[in-house]
């Protein structure tokens, strides 16, 4: 028996068939899911079209995560394809450009509060809009980047994601007595559209190249798809509130 079948998975965040969240869906499918994707706005036909790719055509719902009205709208929405969610995962993440690349003392709040609702409080907003979907047990997994130290250029970015594994932490807390797992995937660097609206992210790249114990391959986005998973499955059943790292082990390294 595959590692999820049986299992219906939302999957956000798909863009592009280089995406992180692509090969979690990719992943999921060939070990026996059903994947709903969410999308939201004009990315919506990209992310219908880039389904295609994958083993299996997945539904495209319509989601917003920092708009009230479609998080409400979220389970009447995935019923159309499934009755119910075993798992979710948050790939979520954005930053407007003046809350990075070294411009950490002149972000304004509103800069920073789109960072943080989108990339941190999105968390939380997606786990309870999906929540009513869910049965006897759950598991939601969220992408991360180690947010334990200053990167160069990731500012607010980097506080938005130590905000992320916080808020992962609370949820596990507070869901936990509904066997609800919560827990986030720390990847390396990994060449994605992401990746591409981070001034200097080719740091990143040599810095793992220098530091990482295991050889770092900025291009290969699978190793994080499957650790999420692995914590999608049934596999890790009372592991809540932790930090995967998939990073090479980098962030156990010292400098």
């Amino acid at each position: 028996m595959a590692l999820l079948t049986g299992k219906n998975i939302l999957v956000t965040g798909v863009l592009t068939d280089a995406s992180i969240a692509f090969h979690i869906a990719r992943l999921a499918q060939e070990e026996g899911a059903t994947v709903i994707l969410s999308s939201y706005g004009r990315v919506f036909r990209l992310t219908e079209r880039i389904s295609a790719r994958l083993p299996h055509l997945a539904p495209v719902v319509e989601l917003d995560v920092t708009n009230e009205e479609d998080l409400a709208a979220l389970p009447e929405r995935l019923r159309q394809y499934v009755p119910h969610l075993d798992g979710v995962v948050h790939a979520i993440g954005f930053a407007p450009e003046a809350a990075l690349g070294g411009n950490f003392l002149n972000t304004s709040w509103p800069d920073v509060a789109t960072a943080l609702h989108v990339s941190a409080f999105s968390l939380k907003a997606l786990t309870m809009a999906a929540k009513p979907m869910f049965l006897e047990s759950a598991s939601v997994v969220g992408l991360d980047f180690d947010a334990s130290v200053a990167w160069p250029k990731y500012d607010w970015m980097g506080v938005a994601k130590a905000a992320l594994e916080s808020t992962s932490r609370y949820l596990a807390r507070d869901l936990g007595a509904e066997n609800i797992r919560v827990n986030l995937v720390a990847a390396g660097p990994i060449k994605t559209m992401a990746a591409k609206s981070i001034p200097g992210f080719e740091q990143f790249e040599h810095l793992w190249d220098e530091r990482s114990a295991l050889r770092w391959d900025v291009t290969d986005p699978v190793p994080t798809a499957q650790a999420t998973v692995v914590l999608l499955s049934d596999w890790l059943p009372k592991t809540t509130g932790e930090i995967l790292h998939v990073d090479g082990g980098m962030h156990a390294m010292g400098g």
